[in-house]
């Protein structure tokens, strides 16, 4: 019989409500055997106590229901968000306040680059934060007028190209792709929105992120940053399950020394319902306890900052266009069917109202025709759903990913900009969803936003933005709420909370392992508690291991 270790802590958050608090857990072949007090673990012969975490708090390992692999393959390019950004090195990257900072720094990477033809791509670019003052192929083209240079915006929905990048994607104003934006003279910019027009520069240059999201480094980078947030599981929640890709995360989720198990989607968007069924269906059976298959994504429209997600009456704010359908409306129900149907679990991105509205519709019409009362639908990011489709959703099981950071990153240009004071206070209503029933998880939407769910957990109980302002008070929801949100929530989701999510008999032992207790810390210090490292099917990952600390 293989040996039983009993963990000693200064306080366990099971996340179990038969059993909310414990001092030990009962760990053997990576199974949690049970939590209590030593006393009621003893039973269990032979075991070993070990102390090495008695000053800390453990919970559950935290579970990421939306981000992507792709929060590994942007770190090897050039960090020029606004706000202030910690790679998964751990080192810290500053942000950039102006078009202009962003050309300057760009401007010297491109001065220590030795090969003249190579791509110089930057990511993490938001124009919102600078009066709306749109990056052209002019600003880029004073970097340089033959590097090829791509800039990927924080929403990763829209990017920027210097006129190298257009000549070398024969991109011209009679192109006719969705998305290539022009002047008021007719004048290609240099900005592209949605992924078709994306992928046509990206494939000129021959670099992409979403390709690259799947190579080892790339996904050695995203386990990292998620150890650093005591991350155990989390989603890939848009792959297109090429064979290099799977290839790395079924070598990489098979050694004990990979600190993160991972959920990938099949990306719909990206062949017809009936190959990607079969698809699907054929990797089914490779799944194991650190890689999961059976995740279908769909993405109906686009970002609410990025001015591309679809929305109802009164439209936005400022007057900008609506925006785009990334699946036409009419085509939502037959690939929504084709997955359901297959009996696989469908996950769709909405982001705007008039989106959640479709979807919804779509998607009770799929379980009428293929009735399944544990489908888990789950509405990702659900951002403008107003209390109707929230009781909707309830009466027919479907979840909602909310995407709290939104708040404290783009809250004060919502209410300002996008979608003014009311509709803004309604953004991500947990609140509402925890009072009517619907079962929710909280997200970052990584590499979108920082791998880090207990900001995401303090987003969600305080709903403060940049500038302090209070967006809908009475969404928030308690400490206790936030931290199942991004626990069992986020597992409940997933279909895995009889695995993973708690830590209670027959689980597996995955812990978060903190210095500081999140109880304790409250609404305001949500944000600060230290993550140790974390336990993975009980191997342990010091971050000290990362970040040199």
């Amino acid at each position: 019989m293989s040996d039983i270790t009993i963990y000693s802590a200064k306080r366990i958050l099971t996340m179990n409500r038969s059993n909310p608090l414990a001092t030990h857990v009962a760990v053997r072949d990576g199974m949690i055997l049970g939590a209590g007090a030593l006393e009621d673990l003893t039973g269990w012969e032979p075991y070993t106590v070990d102390d090495r975490f008695a000053g800390k708090v453990l919970m559950p390992g935290m579970i990421e229901g939306h981000a992507h692999a792709m929060e590994g393959a942007v770190w090897q390019d050039e960090y020029v968000g606004y706000y202030d950004r910690v790679s998964p090195d751990g080192d810290s990257k500053p942000g950039l306040k102006s078009i202009d900072e962003v050309i300057d720094y760009l401007s010297k990477v491109d001065a220590a680059m030795d090969e003249p033809e190579e791509a110089l791509i930057a990511w993490g670019f938001d124009p919102i934060y600078f009066g709306g003052r749109r990056m052209v192929a002019a600003d880029l083209d004073r970097i340089s007028s033959t590097r090829p240079i791509l800039v990927v915006h924080a929403s990763f929905h829209i990017v920027n190209v210097n006129t190298a990048v257009l000549t070398r994607a024969n991109v011209t104003a009679e192109t006719n792709v969705m998305g290539i934006m022009k002047d008021a003279d007719g004048k290609v910019t240099g900005e592209l929105q949605g992924m078709p027009a994306r992928f046509i520069v990206t494939s000129a240059i021959g670099r992409e992120h979403f390709v690259e999201m799947g190579q080892e480094g790339s996904l050695w980078r995203f386990a990292r940053s998620a150890q650093l947030a005591g991350v155990t599981t989390s989603t890939d929640l848009a792959n297109d399950f090429a064979e290099a890709t799977l290839a790395n995360m079924k070598k990489l989720t098979s050694r004990a020394d990979y600190p993160l198990r991972i959920v990938p989607a099949f990306l719909s968007n990206t062949r017809p319902p009936e190959e990607g069924v079969e698809m699907v269906r054929r990797i089914l059976p490779e799944s194991s306890d650190k890689l999961r298959f059976g995740l279908v994504k769909m993405v109906s429209d686009g970002s609410i900052q990025g001015f591309t997600a679809r929305l109802m009456e009164p439209g936005y704010y400022n007057g900008a266009p609506n925006g785009l359908w990334y699946i036409e409306p009419d085509e939502i129900p037959r690939i929504l069917n084709a997955y359901h149907g297959a009996g696989l679990q469908v996950h769709v991105h909405t982001n705007g109202d008039q989106a959640t509205d479709v979807v919804l519709d779509a998607m009770e019409d799929a379980l009428r025709e293929f009735p399944n009362p544990d489908a888990r639908f789950t509405i990702q990011h659900c951002q403008m759903a107003h209390e109707s489709h929230y009781r909707k959703m309830a009466r027919l099981g479907v979840c909602a990913n909310l995407f709290a950071n939104h708040l404290f990153y783009w809250g004060d240009e919502h209410y300002e900009q996008t979608m003014g004071p009311e509709r803004a206070c309604r953004m991500n209503a947990t609140g509402t969803a925890k009072r009517l029933g619907v079962p929710f998880t909280i997200h970052s939407d990584a590499p979108i936003t920082p791998l880090a769910p207990l900001f995401t957990a303090w987003c969600a109980v305080n709903r403060t933005t940049v500038s302090g302002r209070v967006l809908g008070e009475e969404e928030r929801i308690s400490v206790e709420d936030a931290l199942e949100a991004v626990t069992l929530g986020a597992a409940y989701t997933l279909k895995l909370d009889g695995e993973i999510g708690s830590i209670e008999a027959g689980k597996r032992a995955d812990f978060a392992v903190l210095e500081d207790d999140p109880l304790e810390a409250g609404a305001d210090g949500l944000k600060d508690v230290r993550v140790w490292g974390t336990v993975v099917g009980g191997e342990i990952f010091d971050n000290a291991a990362i970040t040199g600390s």
